[in-house]
C-alpha cells in the first residue's frame, strides 16, 4: 500500500502565501503523476489544482495559473505546492494525489491523502 501524508495547510490573510507538501511512503515501486486537488465546499467534487508528471511536465487549473507552482522531488517521492497571492476563493480542503504501483507487475493505482485545510481570510 501507498500512504500520502500532507502538511503545510493553515490560515493566511489574502495576498499571503502557503506551501503544501505531500510525501508518499509505503511499498512503492513507481510513482507517475502527482498532483493537488481541492474541495471548495462539503459535498462538492474535488477539482484539479495542479499536476506534475515524473518527467516534470505540469498542468494547472486556470484559476491558479501564475500564482501556484507545483514541483516534486522524485528521490523523496514528494510533491509540493507553492501558493502565492492567495485569495478567499482559494479556501478549501486540499488533497494530494498520486498514481503509483507497489510491484513491477502491477498497474498504476490512484492514491489520496487525507486532506489539509487552507483558509484565506479577507
Amino acid at each position: 500500500q501507498v500512504q500520502l501524508v500532507e502538511s503545510g495547510g493553515g490560515l493566511v490573510q489574502a495576498g499571503g502565501s502557503l506551501r503544501l507538501s505531500c510525501a508518499a511512503s509505503g511499498t512503492i515501486y513507481r510513482v507517475n503523476a502527482m498532483g493537488w486537488y481541492r474541495r471548495l465546499a462539503p459535498g462538492k467534487q474535488r477539482d484539479l489544482v495542479a499536476v506534475i508528471t515524473s518527467d516534470g511536465t505540469t498542468n494547472y487549473a486556470d484559476s491558479v495559473k501564475g500564482r501556484f507552482t507545483i514541483t516534486r522531488d522524485n528521490a523523496k517521492n514528494t510533491v509540493y505546492l507553492q501558493m502565492n497571492s492567495l485569495n478567499p476563493e482559494d479556501t478549501a480542503v486540499y488533497y494530494c494525489n498520486a498514481q503509483a504501483s507497489t510491484r513491477w507487475f502491477e498497474s498504476m493505482s490512484n492514491y489520496w491523502g487525507q486532506g489539509t485545510q487552507v483558509t484565506v481570510s479577507s
